[in-house]
């Protein structure tokens, strides 16, 4: 079986994610609005650029991890499909009276796609993308009767772009590999992204699940604020998200051993090769990478480094 990395790398492919939810912020004090709801620093995002960023509850357990693009008039966000509903009661319920901002869900009158290797370097020559020099830095373009806005990430550490597009673009993408819901569940565990339901829920905080480059730590307060500020000043992270080399498969979540131990939990996994790939929080106490650990059915776990998660850390 050709390895989807590899295919990618050489083919280039097209993952239609559609279904992601896609919300939009208007109004004059919807930068400030985000700033005071997520983790990072909205209001130094000029139009053009954007950045991840981590919605929390008031004791920084994740909700959820979005991508946000800063337009002129507006501000975008990609965020998970099955915290969509919940993210735009979220907000929604933050709004106060004398807010300037409005919330609007986009994902059924709009379309996003990823774009990975030969097909992101085909685009940048057609649409003259060399001038988004910095991640999530995004340009809009016309493409026939569609107004595409194209940003400089993939979603994970593989070079691409992300489209948004007011209609389909079956037109522009069917020429590359399509990507099924089941190749971006291997891919993002194979890159260390973290996921809604899986490594992202309330029981881990961000720091735990290493997106520290979506936190500002100087900012003013935000939700969440304080616990995100104690953790760091005082080192209380006592585990981290890896990932993890198995002999074989295995149903998350399922507990790491060291010895007899409980160290951790396996919290996503996918086949590869004659075994598979996970990943897993393990207490920071035991180690990180170089560490080898087993389930309880006695399947060898190896913990490893992720293209992710090691570069946005």
């Amino acid at each position: 079986m050709t390895d989807l990395l590899e295919t990618i790398s050489k083919s280039g492919a097209v993952y239609d994610c559609s279904h992601w939810g896609r919300l939009r912020l208007t109004g004059r004090d919807r930068l400030k609005f985000l700033h005071n709801q997520s983790s990072n620093n909205c209001l130094v995002l000029q139009p053009g650029q954007g950045a991840d960023t981590v919605f929390l509850t008031s004791t920084a357990r994740t909700l959820d991890l979005a991508t946000l693009l800063v337009h002129r008039e507006w501000v975008d966000l990609l965020i998970s499909p099955q915290r969509r509903e919940f993210l735009l009661r979220w907000l929604d319920k933050y709004i106060f009276f004398g807010d300037d901002v409005q919330v609007r869900d986009r994902t059924a009158e709009s379309y996003c796609y990823r774009v990975f290797g030969n097909a992101a370097a085909t685009m940048t020559d057609q649409f003259g993308l060399n001038a988004l020099e910095h991640p999530y830095e995004h340009m809009t373009v016309t493409y026939q009767d569609a107004t595409l806005t194209i940003a400089a990430t993939s979603g994970l550490a593989i070079p691409g772009f992300t489209l948004w597009s007011d209609r389909p673009l079956s037109d522009l993408l069917h020429p590359y590999p399509q990507l099924s819901d089941a190749d971006w569940e291997h891919l993002r565990i194979r890159q260390g992204r973290p996921a809604a339901d899986a490594e992202l829920t309330e029981e881990y905080n961000p720091l735990e699940a290493r997106l520290g480059h979506t936190i500002s730590f100087n900012k003013g307060c935000y939700i969440g604020q304080e616990t995100i500020a104690r953790l760091k000043t005082y080192q209380g992270v006592k585990q981290h998200l890896w990932g993890l080399e198995l002999s074989a498969a295995v149903t998350p979540p399922t507990p790491l051993l060291l010895d007899a131990e409980k160290v951790g939990l396996l919290t996503s996994c996918t086949p590869l090769g004659n075994g598979a790939f996970g990943l897993g929080y393990v207490r920071t106490k035991v180690g990180g990478a170089g560490l080898t650990l087993h389930t309880p059915a006695g399947i060898l776990v190896q913990v490893v480094e992720v293209p992710f998660l090691r570069s946005v850390a």
